[in-house]
């Protein structure tokens, strides 16, 4: 029986001399670029910064992309007459009038997609200043009400041709007021 036992013994540690290093030695060749962290970080955590929720449809460079930037009732205090997107100089896109649109919107979750409800008429302008940041102005119809309703910008363009982080900002200005106010910002990631 100690024979038998010492034998187990001696191919165990056999055993493992061959399997860890094949397994260390394997790792990273296996493909791990499809995890999704769920995790953002942001540089400068400061109280002013609000994160606002968005959703795109596809992350990759030079791809076709659909993106939704919210705005949750959380988000609107109150009745909105104009919205600006305030677009990153890095993000280098081609953008149309026709491509861009502002919804009522349903957003997804596990089970079902994101998707536009009703369309809201709105004029939209985009404007570029001499330091070459551009912005994109919405102008609704109707003031956007501050009920329980979800709406989104939606931009249909074509992703970057370089990989990164960008921060897009919105302001937005309130019925009764000559300014914009600061609502909050989205960090898109392209890979």
């Amino acid at each position: 029986m100690l024979k038998i036992t010492k034998k187990l013994t001696l191919n165990l540690k056999i055993l493992r001399f061959f399997i860890i290093p094949t397994i260390l030695v394997l790792t990273p060749f296996y493909n791990i670029q499809d995890v999704k962290s769920g995790l953002e970080f942001q540089w400068d955590q400061d109280s002013a910064y609000r994160r606002l929720k968005w959703f795109q449809k596809e992350d990759k460079k030079k791809f076709r992309n659909t993106i939704y930037f919210f705005y949750r009732p959380a988000d609107r205090r109150s009745d909105l007459l104009k919205i600006n997107l305030a677009i990153p100089k890095t993000f280098k896109s081609t953008l149309k009038n026709e491509k861009i649109s502002f919804c009522k919107v349903k957003i997804g979750g596990f089970e079902n997609r994101t998707k536009c409800l009703e369309d809201i008429p709105a004029d939209i302008e985009i404007t570029t200043d001499e330091s070459g940041l551009r912005s994109v102005d919405i102008y609704p119809y109707s003031p956007i009400p501050s009920n329980k309703d979800n709406y989104a910008i939606v931009l249909k363009v074509f992703n970057p041709k370089k990989s990164g982080l960008y921060q897009f900002h919105s302001y937005g200005q309130s019925k009764g007021k000559s300014f914009s106010n600061y609502l909050g910002s989205w960090t898109i990631v392209i890979d």
